[in-house]
């Protein structure tokens, strides 16, 4: 079984964590289903968990993703002090628009209500969803810094960031964690140096979207490539496109969205394949 550690946290983790997002926004499974789902994930040795407060309807509806996931640690039944929760803070959904809120207040305010909502006193890893373009990146960021200095979160991590912000964080603080969207069709981070700038420093590189999201993800089981590849490995297409994340690097950590035990059940098959070297740089270009 394939690991991944978290930055410089010392805590390691299946290849593979899983997504929460569709389990809580428009389209969601019942609460049951999605409990199964995240059940599954934990039985099949899955323990890295990526949710946020914002995954939800809308604004009356923050913090449905934490509520989930508490309910489901406690319904588990099985001792959960290796599982590893991240949460995030800096958005809202007005309307279910997605709105940029990361203000010092508001993000205090988010970290609190989702200490409340996971029935936790520490979050093990809080990550700035995405900068707030009315507000100095670094205030936000000072903000998480005191929450740590709290003890109310033990590590920080970032979203949707670029190269020059991660760099200016890495001036104030140590940063564990860049969240940002990576998948074959979409390798902005592969070209623009981040990936390897995350592996520089030691910082865990979290890949969302990683079989391309909600529309993304028909694409990718209808490419002739990974259909190809997949039927050359006797797999999925999104397991050669999740195996090859993972041999991008060893600090990356794919985490794919499931709403189907079956979905998740495929996705952490990713480990049992390791695609060749001709057949990596096949989908490296396959834009070109």
């Amino acid at each position: 079984m394939m690991k991944r550690t978290i930055g410089q946290t010392g805590r390691s983790v299946f290849c593979i964590g899983l997504g929460g997002m569709p389990l809580s926004i428009e389209g969601r499974p019942d609460e049951k289903t999605a409990i199964s789902v995240i059940h599954a994930a934990w039985d099949a040795g899955v323990d890295f968990l990526d949710i946020a407060n914002v995954y939800c309807l809308d604004q009356q509806d923050i913090g449905h993703n934490e509520r989930l996931i508490a309910k489901a640690l406690k319904l588990w039944g099985k001792p959960s002090e290796n599982i590893m929760i991240a949460t995030k803070g800096g958005l809202s959904r007005p309307r279910g628009d997605w709105t940029s809120l990361a203000s010092p207040k508001e993000l205090r305010r988010a970290c609190e209500r989702s200490l409340k909502d996971l029935q936790l006193e520490t979050l093990f890893l809080y990550q700035l969803h995405a900068v707030d373009p009315h507000v100095p990146f670094l205030d936000s960021l000072g903000e998480l810094i005191k929450l740590k200095k709290e003890g109310k979160i033990l590590h920080i991590g970032l979203s949707n960031i670029t190269p020059v912000l991660l760099e200016s964080a890495l001036q104030v603080t140590r940063i564990e964690s860049v969240q940002n969207q990576c998948n074959v069709f979409y390798q902005r981070d592969l070209r623009n140096g981040l990936i390897e700038l995350c592996s520089r420093y030691e910082i865990t590189y979290i890949a969302y979207s990683p079989v391309g999201g909600s529309l993304g993800h028909l694409r990718v089981s209808q490419d002739p490539l990974l259909m190809r590849l997949a039927a050359q490995y006797d797999t999925s297409p999104y397991c050669v496109a999740l195996n090859w994340l993972l041999q991008l690097g060893k600090n990356l950590l794919p985490i794919p969205g499931a709403s189907r035990i079956e979905s998740i059940l495929d996705s952490i098959r990713a480990d049992k394949i390791s695609l060749h070297p001709e057949d990596m740089l096949k989908i490296q270009n396959i834009h070109l």
